[in-house]
């Protein structure tokens, strides 16, 4: 039911190499799934190589040719969505339904920017002698770096890969080690699809090395990575040193505002469901719940009989709604967040801690009366934990939301237009939801502001990121 692992270089799958493994577990049962082969120096120049050749005929193929290949590797990845589903809930734990959802989306984001490379336009720019042309043209950045992490291992690679790709840019990805299935079935996809030799590789290793061997290469012009803060700080001076352009989608610690006047009982299910999904693993997860007093209690209610509803077990079988957590790290995480909120005064409404059965199964908490000065105000947890405090107001609200460096995602329940309004213009981050809790599908712009990153990834925003701007000034003589 796995796949096979191995490095994709210049379209050779390559098994083993003398550069070391690692096993991939799988979390809801901690048993081995299979070895990952590392790439080293060899390795890696030979992609980069790959890249830089491959680059001169990809740049000058046609947008429509290469968006013709990225829509078949999207149907095929359509075709073979049980397959790679599977693939993916083995190997990072989130449910069969949750896991053929994520294939789905990926499978979109080829579809749409496949038919957005058709329009980097340029412009026509009127001159000032009668005799000038003035035009600006959009071209491919170059060879591209990506970094990608574990937790949604099909949609945030397919949303750097695609753009990237129908651009005209040639791109090496390295994916988490934990759950490199997913990216690699991708990749089979747009292999059988009809991609050139070198347009994509694919490695593994280890990430410190590999990254910063690949950014600090002159073949590489653009670098794109999601992950957390400080990775991203280190990744950012090292682009830095050689001027390489950067994409930085980091951590997030997503506030959400009830309002007094919204459905109560709505906003409760609905903000559980989203702070759930991938068990809580997601940068954009709902995590600091600012609830207006006269509702509090309410919400608290609402919010806790959903979760205790919830059935935490492996991905793959009948009935589960919540997956493990993908990691021992994250195991540790929550304990340590939740005892230091307890030792802050912090309520235990629900869960609290990590289920006696096989896998790292860890029980959906609800912490209210949440104390400023607990860690887990301030450290994204990353987790299955929902964080709430009452406040007398929106101001009050949006103060606090507004409290830390990240702006990532933000959300608000309000029937009122004023107050979504006013929420809207002043909670500092780069995407919002407003009575839903969708906030990145492709044809929108996704990513953060302050310790949340820079760039954006989606919608044409995303594609134009890993393109390059071109005057021409023409005097006909």
């Amino acid at each position: 039911m796995y796949t096979k692992l191995a490095l994709l270089i210049d379209g050779e799958w390559i098994e083993e190499s003398n550069a070391g493994s690692e096993i991939v577990l799988n979390p809801a049962t901690e048993q081995p799934l299979g070895t990952l082969p590392h790439a080293g120096k060899a390795e890696l120049d030979r992609a980069l190589a790959a890249a830089s050749r491959a680059f001169e005929g990809w740049k000058r193929t046609s947008p429509y040719e290469r968006g013709q290949i990225l829509r078949r590797a999207a149907d095929l990845m359509r075709e073979r969505v049980e397959h790679i589903a599977a693939v993916l809930t083995l190997e990072e734990g989130k449910t069969l339904a949750e896991a053929k959802g994520e294939i789905t989306a990926a499978a979109e984001f080829f579809d749409w920017f496949a038919e957005e490379g058709r329009r980097t336009y340029g412009r026509v720019i009127p001159a000032r002698l009668p005799d000038m042309r003035q035009t600006v043209t959009q071209e491919p950045v170059g060879p591209v770096a990506c970094f990608t992490p574990w937790n949604f291992p099909a949609v945030t690679p397919a949303r750097k890969i695609a753009p990237a790709l129908v651009a005209g840019c040639t791109c090496i990805i390295k994916p988490a080690e934990e759950t490199p299935g997913t990216t690699l079935e991708i990749a089979r996809a747009l292999t059988d699809a009809g991609i050139p030799k070198g347009v994509l590789n694919v490695v593994f290793g280890v990430p410190a090395e590999v990254s910063e061997y690949l950014i600090r290469s002159p073949v590489i012009r653009k670098i794109s990575f999601t992950g957390s803060t400080p990775v991203g700080r280190h990744l950012a001076r090292l682009a830095g040193e050689t001027l390489t352009l950067a994409t930085m989608e980091l951590g997030g610690h997503a506030p959400v505002i009830v309002a007094k006047d919204a459905d109560v009982q709505r906003a409760a299910e609905l903000s559980m469901a989203i702070k759930l999904r991938n068990t809580g693993q997601v940068c954009t997860s709902p995590t600091r719940f600012f609830v207006e007093h006269s509702v509090y209690e309410e919400y608290l209610e609402h919010a806790r009989v959903f979760v205790e509803k919830q059935v935490v077990g492996d991905g793959l079988q009948k009935g589960t709604t919540v997956g493990p957590v993908a990691n021992t790290r994250r195991v540790a995480a929550m304990d340590d967040l939740i005892s230091d909120a307890l030792s802050h005064s912090a309520r235990l409404v629900v869960g609290g801690e990590r289920l006696k059965a096989t896998g790292l199964m860890y029980r959906p908490t609800i912490l209210a009366d949440m104390p400023d000065q607990a860690r887990a105000m301030r450290e994204e947890p990353f987790g299955p934990l929902a964080l709430i405090q009452p406040v007398d107001d929106v101001e009050q609200a949006i103060a606090r939301a507004n409290a830390l460096p990240y702006g990532l995602a933000g959300y608000a329940f309000t029937r009122s237009a004023a107050v979504a309004n006013r929420i809207a213009g002043e909670l500092e981050v780069g995407v919002i939801g407003i009575n839903q809790m969708v906030v990145t599908i492709p044809e929108t712009p996704f990513g953060g502001i302050g310790d949340s990153g820079w760039g954006r990834e989606g919608g044409i925003e995303g594609l134009e990121s890993y393109t390059v701007r071109k005057y021409v000034g023409h005097l006909h003589v």
